[in-house]
Parts: structure tokens; sequence; C-alpha cells
């Protein structure tokens, strides 16, 4: 039996036996307090004893940290208990265990991430991450979506940005790897350092599935991506991480207006998943957090999302009558303060801005009539930001052609992605979300180093 299933079907005078770990050990002159936990749910059981059990000493010498087996009988205390008639240790553990019963740092557990998982605060994060994760496949197979595994490694980085990890078998010693190190070099020098690498081209982790998921979508109808990416980017801010999630849904025969109906219904659809499977985990985390996060989630789920242009957008925050760290301007991007101002103030509620300037959005979007804008659009909400962003994709072959040539990406590499425009191409739109920025608004906590098992951060990746 486990902790769950104890608390699911245990009645008084039931004999039970349980393996898991000691969180916090009371003890007395006669008798003691075991708080237990195995991992099985998120709460945890009281396991009392006294001087009558079989080798007290030993048992009121148990470690915090250790590893035990517990036979007894279930009694009811405040809640159901487990009164023991036998503790065995099966793992001991150290008087120096770091995770002692005390309110630790964030900055302290990151360096023991390998232990964090075991407190309370990231047995609440890493289970809504769960439950999470199952949440957004649920929700695609009920609405008839194909899952779609894309590269991890691939020959494109999609956005155009060149913040690849770049994928090599060459070695630091080879000839073609001190080759590399010649200034200047020429395209058909490049050329000659590739020939000798594994895929005998430049190739790097992938930044998105998108490119590859259009091939899906054009074929399927609606499909979607699930998985990890990368970009080395080296920012250390609190939403960026090297490595992490993303889902990215791609729907063939979908403008702009239907993206953002099924980016609202997807994510009202998580929230109210969320709000009613971890209801224990949300108050763990709204007392640690300092506020209601299921009350946020709530309130998020039912709210009016408005939607507004780019250029609505701009209006807004121009005439906020507010000192600005970063002035909002027509054609360029809004800062974190804009974004917080328009959820948390003006509309009071989660905000689509799309339509948004083409020179600052990646080249596969849909070109607008007035040749200024694309149909692009983001989906900013209360206390996180942005959460999601997409567009509907240029389906027109030559007006992709011309916007690639703008943005110098090479034809010659994404030929396969054109010829889909040239091949019953059709109008369709997709969006990507960062798995973890989802978390973090889940949870309510404020660093993304938080929401993943081992954060890849510049100069961090020792687990």
């Amino acid at each position: 039996m486990d902790i769950k299933e104890f608390l699911q079907k245990a009645k008084v005078g039931d004999k039970v036996t349980l393996k898991g770990w000691i969180r916090n050990h009371r003890k007395q002159s006669a008798i003691g307090f075991i708080d237990f936990f195995d991992g099985s749910c998120f709460e945890s059981v009281q396991v009392v004893y006294d001087d009558k059990i079989k080798d007290f000493d030993a048992v009121s010498k148990l470690h915090i940290g250790s590893a035990i087996e517990v036979t007894g009988e279930v009694v009811q205390g405040r809640v159901l208990e487990i009164k023991a008639k036998k503790v065995t240790l099966i793992g001991d553990c150290p008087e120096d265990y770091p995770l002692q019963p005390k309110k630790h740092s964030l900055e302290f557990l990151r360096e023991i991430a390998y232990l964090r998982p075991r407190t309370r605060l990231f047995q609440a994060v890493f289970r809504v991450r769960s439950e999470a994760q199952f949440a957004i496949h649920k929700y695609f197979k009920e609405k008839n979506y194909v899952n779609v595994h894309t590269p991890i490694i691939t020959g494109n980085d999609c956005e155009g940005g060149g913040n690849a990890f770049q994928v090599t078998t060459l070695s630091p010693h080879s000839h073609s790897f001190q080759f590399s190190k010649k200034e200047n070099l020429q395209e058909r020098e490049l050329s000659d350092f590739y020939k000798d690498d594994f895929f005998g081209k430049p190739t790097n982790l992938t930044v998105s599935g998108q490119l590859e998921g259009e091939t899906f979508a054009m074929a399927f109808g609606k499909i979607y991506t699930f998985g990890p990416t990368f970009r080395a980017e080296n920012s250390n801010t609190k939403t960026h991480a090297a490595e992490f999630w993303m889902i990215e849904p791609e729907v063939a025969f979908m403008d702009i207006v239907g993206l953002m109906d099924l980016e609202e219904d997807f994510l009202r659809y998580i929230m109210n998943y969320i709000i009613e499977n971890c209801s224990s985990e949300l108050a763990f985390l709204s007392q640690y957090n300092g506020f209601d996060v299921a009350e946020r989630l709530k309130k998020t789920a039912t709210a009016k999302i408005a939607r507004v242009t780019h250029e609505e957008a701009i209006n807004i925050l121009q005439k906020a009558g507010r000192k600005w760290e970063f002035l909002p301007k027509q054609g360029e991007d809004l800062a974190k303060e804009h974004e917080k101002y328009l959820t948390d103030v003006h509309f009071n509620s989660p905000v689509f801005v799309y339509n948004w300037p083409k020179d600052i959005k990646a080249f596969y979007m849909y070109c607008n009539d007035d040749n200024k804008t694309v149909a692009a659009v983001d989906l900013l909400v209360p206390g996180a930001g942005e959460l999601m962003g997409g567009s509907q994709r240029e389906d027109r072959y030559d007006v992709l052609v011309k916007r690639m040539k703008e943005m110098k990406i090479p034809e010659a590499d994404l030929w396969w992605f054109l010829n889909l425009r040239k091949f019953g191409g059709c109008p369709h739109a997709g969006f990507g979300m960062g798995f973890e920025r989802l978390i973090m608004f889940l949870t309510g906590m404020e660093n993304i180093r938080d929401v993943v098992p081992y954060a890849r951060t510049p100069r961090n990746c020792e687990f």
C-alpha cells in the first residue's frame, strides 16, 4: 500500500504496511511522531510510536531523510494516522543531511537539485508539472490531434536568429576543426570543413518543431508537437533557459481568428484541469507564494480575453499617463512593464495582441494587406506576461520567397518548406507555448530554474 491508496481506502483499525521517507521526526521521552511521505501523492501521513514498540531507542534515533518501512494500525487523530507496531530502517541518512525541517532558500535548493524534489515545495511544483503534461495530451487527444515527434537534430534554426547549439562529431584536434579557426572563411571553405562531419553539413539542436510540424499538418490536418527545444542565448533572466519544452500545434485551414479561439480554449482547459486535480498542491503554493494561486487561475479561466492589435496596444500604453522605463513606440516590441500594464491594469484580464509589425517577426508569418504587419498574435496573461506566441503562416509561395530574401533566409536550406506551398498548400496557423512558462503561471513560481528538474543556463550544467 502507498499513501495515496491509504488516504483513499484505509479505515480505523486496519493493519497496514507502507514504505517511504522521514520528512520530520519529533521525539519525546516516551513517544515519537514521524512525518512520513512516499511520493505517491502530495499529502504525508503521521506515524506515531511509543515506548511499547520494539527497539524504541533505535526508532527514536532515526534520522530525517532515512528510508523506512512502517507496519501498524490505522487510528483516528486529527486525520487518519498510523500507530506503529514496527518501524524498520531500510536506508539510513546522516545527521548532516541538507534538507532539515526549516525553510531553505531557492538558491540553496538549486545547488542540491538532486535532493530538492523531496521538499514539499518541489513536490507541489513537479506534481503540477506532471498533471499539466497529462492535461495537454488529453486536450489534443479529445480534439482529434495527431502527436508528432519532430527532429531534435536539424539543419535549420526556424527563427533565423542564429542562437542554436551546433551539433558536431569533429574532435577539437581534427584537421577540419583546426582549419575552421581560420579567419574569414569563404563558403567553399566552410563546405570543406563540414564534409568530414557526421551529417556533412551544419546541424544544430532544434529551437522549434514548427517547420517540420507544418509538413504533418498538411497531411493530418491537426497536429501538435511536445518536446525539448534548445537555444544558446546567453541570458540569465528568470524566464530564460537553454533547454526547455515546447507545445506547438499546427492546424490546416485555420486563420488568425481561429488560432486565437484555439489558444483561448486550450488555456482554459489546462487551468480548469489543474484547479480540479491539484487542489492540495495549489493550496500549499498559495501559502508559499503569499497569494491565492488557485484563485488567480479561476479568475483567468473565467475572464473574457481581450483582443487588440499591436497598434491599439501601443496607443493604450502611450495614453496611460505613466512613466515608463522603456517608452512604448509603434513598430517596436512590448516590454515586460507594458505587458503587465495591459493585463493587470488596463484590461484586468488576459489579452491577445495581434497584427504585429512585420520587421520584428519571423519570416514565415502571413503578411497582411497593409504590407506593414503580419498575422501574428501573442497571448499575455496576468502575473506572467507572454505565455503563447503564434501566427497564421504564410501560405503564398511568392510572398514567402520574397520574405526569405528580405530576411536573408537561405532558400536552398528550406526547399521542402517552400514546396509545401506548391503541393496542395492551404491557409494554416499554429502557436508555440513554452511548457516551463506555463508551469510558472500555474504554480506562481517566479524563476524558470524552479519549474524544471535540472536547469540548463549559462555556465550551469552540473547535474
